[in-house]
């Protein structure tokens, strides 16, 4: 699936399931949130805070998809496409980093 396909899927689930989209001011709660979901089982499970009987049976995975669901719902209302922005950004990238990362000695 696209990015493209991924945006109008949703779209399309809303109109269906969803009455309409939320505000984008409470979809931007709603992904603050959703991020600090994914932030609390990377502490757990990656970082060093043990983990919480309530946070054993947490699904990463599905805790990044609902962010991704969230960041779609702001694309589709702010008119954001994301196929494009993203390869832009990613060209952005190449042309900033392209040496950096290389000569970063951390990274060694």
């Amino acid at each position: 699936m696209t990015l493209q396909e991924a945006q109008l899927q949703v779209d399309q689930w809303i109109k269906t399931h969803g009455v309409r989209y939320f505000s984008e001011l409470t979809n931007l709660a709603i992904l603050t949130e959703e991020v600090g979901e994914v932030a609390r089982i990377m502490a757990r499970q990656y970082g060093d805070q043990s983990e919480k009987e309530t946070d054993k049976n947490k699904d990463l995975g599905e805790e990044m998809a609902d962010v991704l669901w969230v960041l779609l719902c702001l694309a589709n209302q702010t008119g954001i496409n994301l196929t494009e922005a993203f390869t832009r950004n990613l060209e952005k990238k190449t042309v900033r980093d392209k040496d950096r990362h290389h000569q970063n000695p951390k990274l060694k």
